[in-house]
């Protein structure tokens, strides 16, 4: 019994390993490749470990083409579309955790529905929509259509997350007074940081890493966003890979700054608040 139990935690461990590796060494040699100048990328066989590694390709990436530009317009869309998420997300799926009204099943049927829809069958009308409205080609078209985008997840975790709080804590700020405007601002919402952190790292890096609707919209390079900045790092006929893999790497950074400050709450939120609902 004991040698089947060994022979169970070595095959589990190995598979661990291996799963490990496969996402570990793909990035690994992103960061070697970022290091080499052009003459060393595609040396055989290829070294993990740079013989002569050099930070230019660093510095190339933030001075070229405006990359600083791009990186702060990906910032400003980020943050403010991660805000909108939060805050209407988080009233969304306070109504329909807490309130019984006509249609609530239907609205909620529709977050499930738009949370499952391919993102890319909607490229067109919302094209159309964002043209309609004068959008096209500015900041405010790649927020408004990132907020639609990423809502229905947001409203579906936060509303399983809010369907295993107890409403005796509710009833009993309510019998001391309190209205559901406070309720849901001193009460729920602390409750919820573990959803909400969940929610802005997976909008964050959601929005942060879109580059299809970007592409589709924005027709000035004022507006671009860091992935179409890094795009357009690739040649017609050739392709710098260690400058591509080395602004990737930069573009990396608000994420993880983001992860590292929210990692507390993060496997709580998604353990506690997407089986529920």
């Amino acid at each position: 019994m004991k040698r089947k139990r060994i022979i169970k935690q070595s095959i589990l461990t190995l598979l661990l390993l291996l799963g490990a590796a496969e996402m570990i060494l793909p990035f690994l040699y992103m960061i070697s490749t970022a290091l080499k100048g052009p003459v060393y990328v595609f040396e055989f066989p290829p070294k993990l470990i740079p013989s002569d590694p050099t930070l230019q390709n660093f510095r190339t990436a933030l001075t070229k083409n405006n990359f600083g530009h791009y990186f702060l317009n990906s910032l400003i869309i980020s943050v403010i579309t991660v805000v909108l998420i939060l805050l209407l997300g988080s009233m969304m799926a306070f109504s329909l955790a807490r309130f019984k009204f006509r249609g609530r099943n239907f609205i909620y049927g529709m977050v499930i529905f738009f949370m499952t829809m391919p993102s890319m069958s909607l490229i067109v009308p919302q094209f159309v929509m964002a043209d309609r409205l004068k959008l096209v080609d500015t900041l405010s078209g790649l927020i408004f259509m990132d907020v639609a985008m990423n809502l229905p997840f947001s409203v579906f975790l936060l509303q399983g997350f809010l369907a295993d709080i107890p409403r005796e804590i509710e009833e009993a700020a309510k019998i001391d007074g309190a209205s559901n405007t406070t309720v849901f601002l001193q009460i729920i919402l602390p409750i919820c940081k573990p959803a909400l952190a969940t929610s802005a790292i997976i909008s964050f890096l959601g929005v942060w890493d879109e580059y299809v609707w970007a592409t589709t919209i924005t027709n000035s390079p004022k507006n671009w966003t860091i992935p179409v900045a890094i795009a357009s790092f690739q040649g017609v006929h050739t392709t710098n890979w260690g400058l591509v893999f080395a602004a990737s790497l930069i573009a990396i950074i608000p994420v993880l700054i983001l992860f590292i400050s929210l990692q507390k709450y993060i496997i709580k939120g998604m353990t506690a608040g997407a089986v529920k609902g």
